[in-house]
């Protein structure tokens, strides 16, 4: 493990104890998330940074400075960090968020009045609380100060945003989901972005209505806000967890189907700011609504498999079968199997090279048989995506009864592809590539018409390098991607939160294919087809005999 993955790594575990991140909901009402006795609002936690003291030299105006970046107060100013700063300085806190290595600052001067700081930074969050990873060169930041009337040294030149360490990171923001929809209003899509514990909801809320989607996400979700509609700048929740969120009045004239999506997608995106309740009003007018229904992503708890028994559902040392696809599957010689959300298919690799469709109804379409085929995968609106390793730009999406689809724009900095993954709500599609001789997992946005019909992938966004390209990829909820590498001979997984931190860990000995679950939980499939279940951080054995293990993209509704 390089040294840049080892401190991400850190810090997604940082993350995951700091902030108690829960699994996104995917459907159902908002789960309450206060503690006894908490208020609504407040993390858990807080820093308290000390005020400048007397006397105080340039460099330790600005160390105090720095350090005050950890405590944001309960109202969320910065207040203690900008009495390091002389009158009339203008700072923004929150424009970036510099994550570096602790212990690794250094500090230099140039000339009395000026003081540079240089640190090594894994990450950076900008100022609509995208997360990108860095590759962790050095990044020197200038400061100016002056002597006040007071005789005091003060910062009167200074970069907008803060610089955290990993632990300070996960104590003052913490991780939070904007749900969109997918262009058919059947799936809530997350965003991935980091704000400040203090004032969440208000946060989310005006990023969620009068903020755009992540660039890369943009062309693939739609939003029941409409551009006309604005929100109050503060959202207030009381003790109760009960969100108060005023739009404007011209949102009372909004259809009964709109505002009940408004619902949905204030509720999910609030779950994880310590919100039981979302009432929204128009103006001063309460909009009674019930959220839109959406479709859930959670799939099966027990592994689908193939075995000498067959195709199915693992249950103990049993395999149930699968409506139609058990005695379908029977036609052809699977290496690799993805099962469609409502079970009515399959996309298989078989072992002469091809990408077949296997259909419950008993037929089976040969859709793809150009040499050097990657594992095909299944999107919900019913197609099959297909795409040799060299051949990266010709990937195409396959509906029974119906031609071959090309996808423009498919990765054309990419040479080769290894793997492919789509996620189970359809708007984007996770792959293994090798572009300038380097290998690394990149997601893209996927657009599609309003019916469903997949056109193009938008630009993509770099999750992770691979040291090599020889991996495997698979999303293990909805935000989480995890890649099986070193296959056949160091295997680890990588797990990477899309818009967040990755974390690794060592896989069995001949980990060969990786699946998903719910809420992260993943399975791998072994050595001589022995199964594991990652538990913690541990993979005991919970099956064998597995010839194919096989993914899910849901569960039919």
């Amino acid at each position: 493990m390089n040294r840049r993955r080892a401190v991400v790594a850190a810090l997604a575990a940082l993350a995951l104890a700091l902030a108690g991140c829960a699994g996104l909901p995917t459907t159902g009402p908002v789960t309450p998330g206060l503690e006894a006795g908490a208020e609504a609002g407040e993390p858990d936690f807080a820093f308290r940074p000390d005020s400048p003291q007397p006397g105080a030299t340039p460099q330790e105006i600005v160390d105090g400075f720095i350090r005050a970046g950890t405590g944001p107060g309960k109202d969320g100013q910065w207040s203690v960090a900008k009495e390091y700063l002389a009158q009339g300085t203008r700072w923004n806190p929150t424009a970036r968020v510099t994550i570096d290595e602790p212990g690794d600052r250094v500090y230099s001067s140039s000339a009395e009045d000026q003081v540079s700081l240089t640190v090594s930074h894994v990450a950076d969050v900008d100022d609509i609380g995208a997360y990108e990873p860095s590759a962790g060169e050095p990044l020197k930041l200038d400061f100016r100060l002056a002597v006040q009337p007071d005789g005091e040294w003060r910062i009167t030149e200074v970069p907008d945003g803060l610089v955290l360490d990993m632990s300070q990171f996960s104590s003052v923001f913490q991780r939070y989901a904007l749900m969109y929809f997918d262009p058919t209003w059947r799936f809530l899509v997350p965003d991935v972005r980091w704000f400040p514990r203090v004032n969440a909801a208000t946060y989310v809320t005006d990023a969620l209505i009068d903020g755009p989607p992540a660039p890369w996400l943009a062309a693939s979700v739609a939003s029941a806000f409409p551009d006309s509609v604005s929100v109050r700048p503060s959202v207030p929740v009381d003790s109760d967890g009960v969100a108060q969120v005023e739009l404007d009045a011209s949102a009372a004239e909004l259809s009964p189907d709109t505002q009940s999506r408004m619902q949905a997608q204030l509720e999910a995106s609030l779950a994880d700011a310590r919100v039981s309740t979302v009432e929204m009003t128009a103006g001063t007018t309460p909009l009674d609504v019930e959220p839109a229904a959406t479709r859930s992503t959670r799939v099966s708890s027990l592994a689908a498999v193939q075995t000498e028994q067959g195709f199915g559902f693992l249950n103990g040392d049993e395999v149930d079968p699968i409506d139609g696809l058990t005695p379908a599957m029977r036609q052809v010689d699977p290496l690799a199997i993805q099962v469609a959300p409502d079970r009515d298919f399959a996309a298989v690799h078989v072992t002469s090279g091809s990408n077949v469709r296997v259909q419950a109804d008993g037929d089976v379409f040969e859709f793809d048989s150009r040499p050097g085929l990657v594992d095909p995968t299944v999107d919900p609106s019913g197609y099959t995506w297909s795409v040799p390793r060299d051949a990266p730009s010709t990937l195409i999406a396959f509906a029974a009864g119906s031609e071959q689809t090309p996808i423009d724009n498919a990765w054309p900095e990419a040479t080769r592809v290894s793997s492919i993954a789509m996620s189970r709500d359809g708007t984007r599609l996770a792959a293994v590539v090798t572009s300038n001789g380097r290998s690394a997992v990149w997601v893209s946005g996927v657009v599609r018409k309003q019916d469903g019909t997949p056109s193009a992938l938008g630009e993509p966004l770099l999750l992770d390098s691979l040291a090599t390209e020889n991996a495997s990829v698979a999303w293990l909820d909805d935000i989480t991607v995890g890649v099986l590498s070193g296959i056949g001979i160091e295997p680890e997984v990588v797990e990477l939160t899309v818009g967040g931190p990755s974390a690794v860990t060592p896989a069995p000995a001949g980990a060969a294919q990786l699946a998903g679950g719910n809420q992260g939980t993943m399975r791998v499939r072994g050595a001589q087809g022995a199964l594991y279940s990652k538990r913690g951080s541990t993979w005991p054995q919970t099956g064998a005999g597995i010839l194919v293990l096989a993914t899910q993209q849901g569960t039919p509704q």
